[in-house]
């Protein structure tokens, strides 16, 4: 028998980019989160993951993470000031 906690639960990824294991972390902590994720487009996904990845500090790489739950809570489906992933055309 598996333990509960070392089961994974499936979280979708976006078009160029994986969920980066930090943001998969929250994303599995809160299941009202993870639906609202869930429900985005695997474009608009792709552009959470790039925003929270362009960090160049630890402390603004967790500020984002923290505000993709409270924004995806609030309603809104892509980050906010963001030009946009400059990789969804290039590939991986």
């Amino acid at each position: 028998m598996r333990c509960p906690l070392m089961i994974r639960k499936t979280i979708s990824a976006g078009v160029v980019h994986d969920v980066p294991e930090d943001l998969r972390h929250v994303l599995a902590g809160d299941s009202s989160v993870l639906a609202l994720w869930e429900a985005i487009t695997p474009i608009a996904r792709n552009e959470w993951i790039c925003w929270v990845e362009d960090a160049k500090k630890p402390e603004t790489r967790h500020r984002r993470i923290s505000r993709v739950s409270a924004d995806l809570k609030a309603g809104k489906r892509r980050p906010c000031c963001w030009p946009g992933c400059p990789h969804r055309n290039k590939g991986k």
